[in-house]
């Protein structure tokens, strides 16, 4: 029996990226000729599709906004046994498309995250740089690992990895939702370092520092209420229970001197927090069960795919 050759599928979300598409495309070609490039289309207004369509690729469209909207469709859409996942304006190096496809095969990895290593002041602004790192500290203290970069947009993922990730993202917070399935689920992932390019001329980031930063960070604070119930509300329901004791202590105090409760209110908003602390602690136990049956249900979605490396024989 003959070894079956692995399909790899280039997918490349673009929102006007004439000016860089072209060269993307071709860079990405050249790097894997034996793999499919797709160019998905979201709602540009200038020539990316004529572009994009000239230089080889495969040119599809997606009219819902958001590059999690893209990244969902792509991921819904393509037949492949691995898939490489870049920007469409030429800031990730198509040199590393090789060695990041060889070891989710040869390793049998579900994810391989491309470390941005940036020269030019211009590829990579500084406010980018200090949040990417305020981010992955955050979540690597929330989640208990973390990635190096876990903003890169450029990352090869197995076939199982791909077919058993329910995209709920709509933004450019795709990729932290990314890195927490992957961490949740135990996959195995990898990272390699690549270059990481300036824009060429005419090419403007579509990122807004403060605005995605607010997106990322409610997403983060989102995926940790999900998939760590007990912490986040067993959290919430200490800082109640804690301010109660403090209201509580000078009304202590007065009862065992004079027998007298003097501050109703007071204690009466000491009850309900209380109350609240206690229910929010026994919410987080129930969600926890629920989390783990999801958590078990997506594992064996995941499971029902063969790993990278062991793709059947004809």
């Amino acid at each position: 029996m003959a070894e079956q050759k692995q399909r790899v599928a280039v997918l490349l979300p673009c929102y006007n990226e004439e000016a860089a598409i072209g060269a993307t495309v071709e860079g990405f070609r050249k790097a894997l000729p034996d793999a499919t490039v797709y160019v998905y289309d979201n709602n540009s207004g200038d020539r990316t599709c004529e572009v994009a369509a000239a230089a080889g690729a495969v040119v599809r469209t997606e009219p819902q906004q958001g590059k999690g909207c893209v990244v969902r469709r792509m991921f819904a859409d393509i037949e492949a046994d691995v898939y490489l996942m870049a920007d469409g304006d030429l800031t990730y190096d198509p040199a590393s498309a090789q060695e990041m496809v060889r070891r989710v095969v040869s390793d049998n990895l579900d994810m391989v995250v491309g470390t941005r290593q940036h020269d030019a002041s211009d590829a990579y602004r500084g406010g980018h740089v200090l949040g990417n790192k305020l981010f992955t500290r955050l979540l690597a203290g929330l989640f208990g690992r973390s990635f190096t970069d876990i903003f890169s947009g450029y990352r090869a993922f197995s076939r199982r990895f791909v077919k058993s990730f329910p995209v709920l993202s709509q933004g450019f917070e795709i990729e932290t939702e990314m890195s927490v399935h992957a961490l949740e689920l135990r996959m195995p992932v990898g990272e390699i370092e690549t270059r990481y390019l300036a824009r060429p001329e005419g090419s403007h980031s579509k990122l807004s520092t403060f605005r995605d930063g607010w997106r990322i960070l409610n997403a983060i604070v989102t995926l940790y209420r999900v998939e760590r119930p007990v912490l986040f509300f067993g959290g919430l329901g200490g800082l109640l229970l804690v301010a109660a004791l403090i209201l509580a202590m000078p009304l202590i105090f007065t009862y065992l001197e004079t027998g007298l409760v003097p501050r109703y209110p007071t204690a009466v908003l000491v009850t309900g927090m209380t109350i609240v602390a206690v229910l929010s602690f026994f919410a987080g136990l129930i969600l926890d069960t629920v989390t783990r049956g999801r958590r078990e249900m997506r594992r064996l979605a995941y499971l029902a795919f063969p790993a990278p490396g062991e793709r059947p024989q004809l």
